[in-house]
């Protein structure tokens, strides 16, 4: 029977034993060391041996990576550290040496050995150290040499607790925002992000991720996190979450039903050109704001209202409308311009003058006297020609017939005066008539 009493405490307590494909399980092994009688105890030496090995009964695989350390404390409070060494090469022990080779540990004191960074075996159980002490009941007495046993658990490696809280910084992105996904999880996993068009590894001890310009979210955008395990077999944990975009780039839009919006505009400077809904329509506006132009092919209407119309060049001909009627001009400029038609169907027509189709035609001008017919274009005086004329009255100073060389008939202030063509000459003509029925 040992005159001093052993306790086993860890951290964490139980330990868990190491699992295979994980990173090994550490802990701290603390042995208390107690003076339980009623009389002081003389102590020599204190013997831990650890059990080394991968069973159930083993503490650790690696006896190599303990640290050791002691520490004395009496009943009054004082504490004061004290040498853990390794045992004999191969011994897997340690061993505590008293001040001087032989110390007094008085009722109520107390020692603490302490094995730091503890690779724990990876079979779960009881593990069993084994302790001998050195001790007498007086100070130079004869020691004698006594064990104990000192047990702790093992207990199975707990499976990895999968990943969670994965969320990005913002659900609702602006074209200057930068993402930024985070997440919690364990180390014992390793990490990958999926989005569309590609996939990027997670450094080690990173719960974070950020993609570069080039793969930022252009659209609403779901991205996965997958944490693989590191054991074997190997576990998969898939985790989703989505951003917005405030204004998205898309490759293509079908509505179904229809599309609700108070504009449309292009994606870039030389094509953002906008479509406005009014509360009357459409408004067609250009990338600077002002009224701009709209360009197809065919338009099918059931009325336009415009100032003008012109054709697509800037020197074309253009048509306004004022309240009067249409006013046709050419150029760019305010000239009156020409209209061309097959046929024109009219009640009626005011213009100053009318003329054939080439500057050299005849033409008729309207004055307020009536009608004046010239010829060549110019303003000599030109010919009417008629098959039959049925008028109230003709106002003229001669008259003559269709031929050069016919007869004319001269109206004088006396009375009329009947000529036959002889050359130019005004000779006496002849008057012949069937009958003369006078009163």
């Amino acid at each position: 029977m040992t005159m001093l009493t052993y306790t086993l405490l860890t951290d964490p307590a139980p330990l868990e034993a190491s699992a295979a494909g994980r990173p090994p399980s550490t802990g701290t092994v603390y042995l208390l060391v107690t003076n339980t009688g009623q009389q002081a105890a003389f102590w020599s030496t204190i013997t831990v041996q650890v059990p080394v090995g991968n069973g159930a009964g083993d503490l650790t695989s690696d006896f190599t990576t303990i640290k050791p350390k002691g520490e004395y404390g009496t009943w009054s409070g004082t504490r004061s550290s004290v040498s853990l060494q390794p045992g004999p090469q191969g011994s897997n022990a340690f061993q505590v040496t008293a001040p001087g080779g032989r110390a007094s540990f008085a009722p109520g004191d107390h020692m603490v050995l302490t094995l730091e960074e503890v690779t724990v075996a990876p079979a779960a159980g009881l593990a069993v150290l084994k302790v001998a002490e050195n001790t007498g009941r007086t100070r130079t007495g004869r020691l004698s040499s006594s064990v104990a046993a000192v047990s702790l658990v093992k207990t199975a490696a707990k499976e990895i607790p999968p990943p969670c809280d994965f969320r990005p910084d913002k659900v609702m992105l602006d074209d200057t925002d930068t993402l930024t996904l985070s997440w919690e999880g364990s180390d014992d996993f390793s990490y990958e992000i999926l989005f569309p068009g590609g996939r990027r590894s997670i450094a080690s001890n990173t719960r974070s991720w950020s993609p570069a310009a080039a793969d930022a979210p252009k659209r609403a955008t779901t991205y996965i996190l997958v944490a693989t395990s590191r054991s074997t077999p190997q576990r998969k944990h898939y985790l989703t979450t989505t951003v917005q975009v405030r204004n998205p780039v898309l490759e293509i839009l079908t509505a179904t039903t229809g599309i609700d919006t108070p504009w449309v505009q292009g994606t870039t400077d030389a094509t953002k050109g906008r479509v406005t809904f009014t509360g009357t329509g459409v408004e067609i506006s250009n990338n600077s704001g002002g009224q701009s132009t709209l360009t197809a092919d065919k338009a099918n209407l059931t009325g336009v209202n415009t100032e003008w119309v012109q054709g697509r060049s800037t020197d074309d001909g253009w048509i306004s409308f004022p309240k009067e009627g249409v006013n046709v001009r050419r150029g760019s400029g305010h000239d009156w311009g020409s209209v061309f038609a097959d046929k024109a169907d009219l009640n009626g027509v005011n213009t100053g003058w009318v003329q054939g189709r080439s500057t050299d035609d005849g033409w008729i001008s309207f004055p307020k006297d009536g009608l004046n017919v010239y010829r060549d274009g110019s303003r000599s005086w030109g010919n009417v020609a008629a098959e039959k004329a049925d008028l109230n009255g003709v106002s003229t100073k001669w008259v003559q017939g269709k031929d050069d060389r016919d007869g004319w008939i001269d109206f004088s202030y006396y009375g009329v005066n009947v000529f036959r063509h002889d050359e130019g000459t005004k000779r006496w003509g002849v008057i012949g008539v069937n009958r003369i029925d006078h009163h």
